[in-house]
């Protein structure tokens, strides 16, 4: 194993106090730079990986405190840090007397985190304490500090105690589960940031129904309703319900960046639903959004329903002239209709910022098909007949010049 001591990483001369500028761009590049640096050595180096990691969150709020972080983008890459190099410390075998360093050397910088930008590190801290045994004494540590700012607060007078959600995670860790729920009664607060070690702590007892009723009680404006609704979703999967959960959780716990990733993630939680039913269902849920499930259909072979989709409501046209392109050589009879509804959809004047160029690429890949197909003269029929009927000037004009000169 290589010594900690002795190894120089390449992150931690770019992250000295007050490194970056007010452009976020330079520190996100340098964030992600250093998770990929230890992820790297955590192939061959556990332990020492996990001293980078600690040197990196030692060092990465002072070192951002002058960037601009208003769009949220800086502190999303931080967390997601957070997230991957919390797993690899906690996952280290290092002795009792490095992880106890390691332990001592994050909490400090937890303290000194004024902007703050590891705020998140604490939800961490039972996993990385590594054993019950030493996450029983950080809660040790900490539980009279809760106590003392819980019962200090009311109304118009708040008083935070950076140990508090620490001490809740350090409980669960130590297995102290009914020390979480005392623990909590004393809270003035209810949001989910706090309730949702409750959960934990009557899913870890055995207490699933309560567990659920608890995550869903006392909601607020604020709270996040997709990640409640995905505690509630790992009770009940782990409870083996699955067909309850799909219909109470599914739809909420795993609504992805797009609509072909929130399809992804349920048939992946829910394989015995067929690919078909999660589609009718998803589609089901979003009403006069059919179009936007067209590439989801399209991923998993449903061809005919993802054609019935794109006709339905609007998609992209984009979406619909790369599908065509892609489809045109193994699936021609798809690819032109893809690249129809495409053609469709343009002439109804869909589409952001369309340029002459989607027209064109439009045209000329659905006819690629149709070459494939042996339904040259029939498709430019239709795409004739479609210009006919639109009104979109900028449209029909590319379209007619191109079937006028064949």
């Amino acid at each position: 194993m290589t010594s900690s001591t002795a190894h120089k990483w390449n992150f931690a001369p770019r992250f000295r106090r007050n490194a970056f500028g007010w452009r976020s761009q330079p520190a996100l590049s340098r964030v992600k730079e250093a998770v990929a640096e230890i992820k790297k050595i955590a192939r061959k180096d556990p332990v020492l990986a996990a001293e980078g990691a600690v040197l990196f969150l030692e060092k990465v709020s002072p070192a951002l405190a002058h960037v601009d972080s208003s769009s949220g983008a800086i502190g999303t890459a931080v967390n997601n840090a957070i997230d991957v190099l919390a797993s690899i410390i906690a996952g280290a075998t290092a002795d009792n007397f490095v992880r106890d360093k390691w332990l001592d050397r994050l909490w400090q910088a937890v303290e000194d985190d004024d902007i703050p930008y590891i705020e998140l590190l604490p939800e961490y801290w039972g996993e990385l304490c590594a054993t019950p045994t030493r996450a029983s004494r950080w809660a040790d540590s900490f539980i009279d500090g809760v106590r003392m700012a819980w019962k200090n607060t009311s109304p118009g007078h708040y008083v935070h105690f950076k140990g508090a959600i620490a001490c809740l995670s350090a409980l669960i860790k130590a297995g102290r589960n009914e020390e979480v729920l005392a623990l909590l009664e004393l809270s003035p607060y209810k949001y989910w940031h706090y309730r949702k070690w409750g959960v934990k702590a009557l899913s870890a007892m055995g207490k699933k129904a309560e567990a659920i009723r608890n995550a869903e009680s006392n909601r607020g404006i604020n709270d996040p309703l997709g990640v409640i609704a995905e505690a509630c979703e790992d009770i009940l999967l782990s409870s083996g319900m699955s067909d309850e959960t799909y219909d109470r959780y599914a739809f909420v716990a795993n609504r992805g960046t797009s609509h072909l990733a929130t399809f992804r993630a349920i048939a992946k939680k829910y394989p015995h639903k067929t690919a078909t039913e999660i589609l009718h269902d998803l589609v089901n849920s979003t009403p006069r959004e059919e179009g936007k499930w067209f590439a989801s259909a399209k991923s998993v072979g449903l061809y005919d329903e993802a054609i019935a989709l794109a006709n339905k409501a609007p998609c992209d046209p984009r979406t619909l002239t790369r599908a065509a392109k892609e489809a045109a050589a193994e699936h021609p009879a798809f690819a032109i209709e893809a690249g129809m509804a495409a053609l469709r959809w343009l002439c109804e004047g869909y589409g952001y910022e369309i340029t002459p160029l989607d027209i064109w690429a439009a045209y000329r890949h659905t006819m690629e098909a149709a070459a494939n197909a042996g339904s040259v003269q029939e498709t430019r029929d239709r795409i004739r007949k479609l210009a006919q009927t639109s009104d979109v000037r900028f449209v029909t004009d590319i379209l007619n010049k191109e079937l006028g000169s064949k």
